[in-house]
């Protein structure tokens, strides 16, 4: 029995300093061309209606190249969402400082900004940076002087936990694990790679990395006290519904946004619709009125 009505359901939850009206992230995805600005206009307009949160794809082609920021800028579709910019972390590690890392945010109008970790994609890219050496202080520094929230992601192979622990004595506000099971970017680059001997290298990594749920587990064991967004293979509302039962504060989405905007805006608003009515429905069923009343529940964990 519930023991609660289904309009007592409140799916309001605080991240980084705001609240949105569902525990959902809309992942960093896209920028740099005209077609990823009429994504991220979508996205950004969907994200706006439901009150979800948001965040962009990598900002160094930005820096880099200034006149593609319409091709990022949705504050404007957008005023009210939690929006993230986003950048790779071994950047720091190649000349970009604190002051690039301001600049990104405030031409977005960013509220925080995402620095991801993409250690396997990089080494499996034969131009990709690989230098990750001494990341953690340079990580820390931008904390301190950044002056915005900064979350630290993954982008497919998960986070251990004694990185979570690391990463949150040094100052990141919350960590997006972003676990195996959904994009495998080492199979992307294996179909970008000419040379067929490192295409079999990128190949022997397809499975590689910590499963979302495994790496939530952990990491909530960890550190109860943290931020967590849970990512990587969530595709629908009630893969999201167990991870906020395992103990996410708010679960991140990627492909089933990018192919729903890809068909144009309705097709993205229904997926949202569906994705937090499932989450409402799974939570009265077990008798959680908020999404922290629903962290271990176990019988959705076993659905």
């Amino acid at each position: 029995m519930p023991e609660i009505d289904l309009a007592d359901v409140d799916l309001r939850t605080h991240l980084l300093g705001r609240t949105l009206r569902a525990p959902l992230l809309v992942s960093c995805m896209t920028g740099g061309t005209q077609e990823a600005k009429r994504i991220n206009t979508v996205l950004a307009s969907v994200a706006q209606t439901f009150g979800l949160a948001m965040g962009l794809g990598s900002g160094r082609v930005l820096l880099e190249r200034p006149e593609v920021l319409d091709t990022f800028a949705v504050r404007a579709v957008a005023p009210n969402v939690l929006l993230l910019a986003n950048i790779g972390a071994v950047q720091l590690n190649k000349g970009y400082s604190v002051d690039d890392c301001r600049r990104l945010v405030e031409l977005l109008d960013a509220d925080a900004l995402a620095l991801h970790l993409n250690p396997l994609q990089e080494a499996l890219q034969p131009e990709g940076d690989t230098v990750f050496r001494g990341l953690l202080p340079r990580i820390g520094a931008v904390c301190r002087a950044l002056g915005r929230p900064v979350v630290v992601k993954e982008v497919g192979c998960g986070i251990g936990p004694q990185d979570v622990r690391a990463l949150l004595d040094a100052g990141v506000s919350a960590i997006d694990l972003s676990g195996a099971g959904g994009t495998s970017w080492s199979e992307v680059e294996r179909h970008r790679i000419a040379e067929p001997w490192r295409a079999r290298v990128a190949g022997a990594f397809a499975g590689w990395g910590i499963p979302t749920a495994e790496a939530l587990r952990l990491a909530r064991e960890i550190a109860p006290e943290a931020a967590l967004i849970a990512s990587g293979g969530i595709r629908d509302g009630m893969d999201a519904a167990k991870a906020l039962a395992l103990g996410a504060d708010a679960v991140g989405i990627a492909g089933p946004f990018l192919r729903a905007a890809h068909r144009g805006e309705d097709c993205a608003a229904e997926l949202a619709r569906e994705i937090v009515e499932v989450i409402r429905v799974a939570m009265f069923a077990v008798g959680a009125p908020t999404p922290a009343a629903l962290r271990s529940t176990p019988q959705l964990v076993k659905a």
